[in-house]
């Protein structure tokens, strides 16, 4: 087990199984050399390959429940970058952050709610989960999905 796997079951989480993408892409791809960064496509709170939640936050979905839902992609997030490097330990760093939150009208909490995703990777990672960041509102997310994330990581050689 790596460090990683072995911080996330101090957390008592566990990494899930990469979701089937559903469309014409990949969970993850490795650009560059030395040093080697992985992007992950958008990650939806999908727990044993459904939908945690529905709806638009600030509506039908709290900004608290969207925080939890936005640490799920994050998690994903991490799934899919072991899918294309095999050990999370090569992780030297979070670059960035993307999230995208689907918005009632009057919801400006976006920051907040991207919180959960920053939050799981600092609690995981320690210094190497620090990053960058874009929180995004959205009018809607794929299957009505109040949240989506992106990370964009840097591999040690």
């Amino acid at each position: 087990m790596s460090a990683v796997e072995a911080r996330l079951a101090e957390l008592g989480l566990t990494l899930p199984e990469v979701s089937a993408p559903l469309a014409s892409y990949v969970p993850a791809v490795t650009t560059g050399t030395s040093p080697t960064y992985v992007h992950t496509a958008g990650q939806l709170p999908l727990v044993d390959g459904k939908l945690a939640e529905t709806g638009k936050v600030g509506s039908e979905v709290s900004p608290e429940r969207a925080k939890e839902l936005a640490a799920i992609c994050a998690l994903n997030g991490l799934a899919a970058v072991k899918s294309v490097v095999g050990d999370l330990d090569r992780i030297a760093r979070v670059v960035k952050v993307v999230g995208f939150v689907a918005s009632a009208p009057h919801f400006t909490g976006q920051p907040g709610v991207l919180n959960g995703a920053s939050e799981l990777l600092g609690e995981v990672l320690g210094e190497k989960g620090v990053h960058a960041r874009s929180a995004v509102g959205v009018a809607v997310l794929p299957i009505d999905a109040p949240v989506e994330v992106e990370l964009q990581v840097e591999l040690a050689d």
